[in-house]
């Protein structure tokens, strides 16, 4: 088993100077941080936070301190290896990377020639990826052999289609406004753990006398801090954002002015909001309705108001619907053209970067199928025209992070399926691989990364050679074009890449980041929505009712569909990210044993004590792992990590092996948070 890995690299003292190279972090994390690494005869030392960007200030959390650990660690994959043993068992035979490349181009060419392109599934998400390292290279040579297309919808799905019909992915506000706000709403986030640079301008905000309004069904580190915590049901998240609608058009507080000159579909948005008073969305969403009604008359009164929308109330099936009502809310509340107000969510559309670079190399062919990603499970399973007959993983761990864990575990068993698993580490999906490729970290490559949160774009640059013969994307993705004799002429190594991709780039940016400058929008780092930009739909105005969402929803915007809870399975199963991984990046690291938090209320009626073995269980599957009482999740919801590993519990499986398959009202995106459960002790 070792073989694959190679001998690991022993950690040794510094025995000289260190050295230290400014990069930045490109990890899956709103804030894309600088940072300082420090370096001592080719190992990293530390690293550390720079100033280089204004929200990084000089720290950095703890997550990205501990990746030298990563990089040099016992899992890391050092040398291009091929199954010896059964696939899950992780047992690998190293070989070069020629052999490598000629047997991975053969099966290419042979499943192609076979079974057509759409029998190879490229499998990736690239939340922790940039500019060069995702959708260049890679996106060519599936494009050129025809592939099955993937759509990339396990997060964001459904924010990201309700924010592009209704403002065009207009740009949000960026963290040094919050402290200009004197009203925040955190909806469906929570900075504490991730996005931890927007706390200090949260908490300058509260200094200057704002308030705070967090909506989350637990009791996280900013929910202590709130003036208001709306601790809501999992999946109830549309009712309370529609009752607050109600409020502020049935009580006057709907600025008419701004929605006639500025927004259309106010109507059919206030005709799908009149149902829900506050006692019925109390009603629904677990919460007492005066609390509602506080939390709406706080927000119609404030001025500045923000709102910021997080991914975490889409993970239901009225993902879509919520994130689009929660958008709404500024618009209809009139809390735009003054800094500090409007809203936030992503920040990426700043620079108005499109990929033109990518020649997609599809020609006059037809349209190779779309799978989406939260069905990897059945597209294993169940596709036979034609079946995937090659799957290749990169910049992804579906084995942990996709719906129904059982289904897609069951696929990679089969024999008849080639899986390549190109990544840094022996991750799950990589022990059931049959070709392993060693990728390189951020701190070995090139790329460009875009920062979400706040408004910034940085040069990521290596910092040390290499480990073991670990080779970047465009390396990997341009040597497979040239064994396929589809380069076109091309050089498609990384260097090359970054040029290209720096060549399509707006010339002042390109100009900034070759000169180690800080690259700015035209508009500057602190847009103030409708002054400095507006939305980018074709009128110019806010749509409040995409009629596109509007069919695409088989309920109808702004239709609430109902808990699926039953007598058999009666608690919310929810995965919330946490302090030790970035989505499952860095699961291989050492933590302490995790656990299921379960309020008392429910721990008592089913006769658990701290600490107790449980089975968490629904026809899908079950999880056994200890449970933790505490009062920070709602009575009726229990708590698992996101991005756990295998190993992390008692039999081997996580939260997704809960988590069905289903897929959000709009945008197609994953349900995990409509994982329906019930405990008990294990015997």
């Amino acid at each position: 088993m070792l073989e694959a890995y190679g001998d690991p690299m022993p950690q040794r003292m510094s025995t000289g100077p260190d050295e230290t190279v400014e990069t930045a972090c490109p990890l899956d994390c709103p804030d894309s941080c600088s940072l300082s690494v420090k370096v001592n005869e080719g190992r990293v030392v530390a690293i550390d936070g720079s100033h280089r960007s204004l929200t990084t200030a000089g720290f950095i959390c703890d997550k990205v301190r501990r990746f030298a650990d990563r990089v040099t660690g016992e899992a890391r994959l050092r040398h291009p290896a091929i199954r010896t043993g059964p696939k899950g068992q992780a047992a690998f035979s190293q070989i070069s990377w020629e052999e490598a490349i000629d047997l991975l181009a053969a099966r290419l060419r042979e499943t192609r020639d076979r079974w057509g392109g759409e029998a190879i599934l490229p499998f990736s998400y690239g939340g922790s990826n940039g500019l060069v390292t995702q959708d260049t290279s890679d996106a060519r040579l599936f494009a050129s052999l025809g592939a099955s297309r993937l759509a990339r919808n396990v997060c964001a799905a459904p924010t990201g289609a309700a924010l592009a019909a209704m403002y065009g992915r207009m740009p949000s506000v960026s963290y040094p406004d919050y402290e200009h706000a004197r009203l925040i709403v955190i909806w469906g986030a929570n900075p504490s753990t991730s996005a931890i640079h927007l706390m200090p301008y949260v908490q300058r905000a509260r200094k200057a006398g704002a308030t705070l309004i967090v909506v989350d069904p637990r009791v996280t580190q900013i929910a202590r801090q709130a003036d208001l915590h709306v601790p809501v049901r999992p999946g109830t998240d549309l009712p309370v954002a529609l009752a607050l609608h109600r409020h502020l058009f049935e009580s006057g507080a709907a600025d008419q002015a701004f929605l006639s000159a500025h927004a259309r579909g106010a109507e059919r948005l206030r005709e799908r909001a009149a149902e829900w008073t506050f006692e019925r969305a109390a009603e629904v969403a677990g919460v007492a309705a005066s609390v509602l009604r506080e939390f709406a008359e706080r927000f119609a009164a404030a001025s500045p108001a923000l709102v910021r929308c997080g991914w975490g109330l889409e993970r239901n099936r009225n993902g879509g619907s919520a994130a689009a009502a929660v958008l709404a809310l500024p618009a209809v509340g009139g809390k735009f053209g003054v800094r500090g107000g409007g809203f936030s969510m992503t920040n990426t559309p700043a620079w108005g970067i499109e990929r033109t670079w990518l020649d997609a190399g599809d020609g006059d062919r037809p349209r190779p199928r779309t799978v989406n990603m939260n069905l990897l499970g059945r597209a294993l399973t169940e596709y036979d025209a034609p079946p995937v007959k090659l799957l290749f993983v990169y910049n992804s761990n579906p084995v942990v992070t996709i719906p129904d864990q059982a289904r897609v575990l069951r696929g990679l068993e089969r024999e008849d399926l080639f899986t390549v698993v190109f990544d840094q580490v022996m991750t799950d999906t990589a022990a059931y691989a049959d070709l392993l490729l060693p990728a390189t970290t951020f701190l070995e490559h090139y790329d460009l990364t875009r920062a979400y949160g706040p408004i910034s774009l940085q040069m990521v640059r290596p910092v040390i050679d290499s480990v073991g013969e670990a080779r970047s994307n465009p390396e990997v993705f341009g040597s497979l074009l040239s064994a396929l004799g589809l380069a076109d002429g091309k050089d498609q190594g990384e260097l090359e890449t970054l040029l290209e991709v720096m060549g399509h780039l707006p010339p002042a940016v390109a100009n900034a980041l070759e000169n180690g400058d800080r690259p700015e929008p035209a508009f500057g780092l602190t847009p103030v929505q409708f002054a400095d930009v507006r939305p980018g739909t074709p009128d110019g105005k806010v749509d409040l009712f995409p009629e596109a969402l509007e069919a695409e929803s088989s309920a109808g915007l702004y239709r609430y569909i109902p808990d699926p809870a039953s007598g058999r399975y009666p608690l919310a199963l929810i995965s919330p990210a946490s302090n030790r991984t970035i989505s499952s990046t860095l699961g291989e690291l050492p933590r302490p044993q995790p656990s299921l938090a379960m309020h008392p209320i429910d721990a008592h009626a089913r006769g658990l004590a701290e600490g107790t073995l449980v089975r968490v269980f629904n026809d899908l599957g079950e999880v056994r792992c200890p449970v933790s009482i505490e009062p920070t999740v709602r009575p009726g919801t229990v708590s698992l990590p996101k991005g756990l590993w295998r190993k992390s519990t008692a039999n081997g499986f996580t939260a997704t092996a809960l988590a069905p398959d289903t897929l959000t009202d709009i945008g197609a995106g994953a349900c995990f948070n409509d994982a329906r459960v019930e405990v008990e002790k294990v015997e």
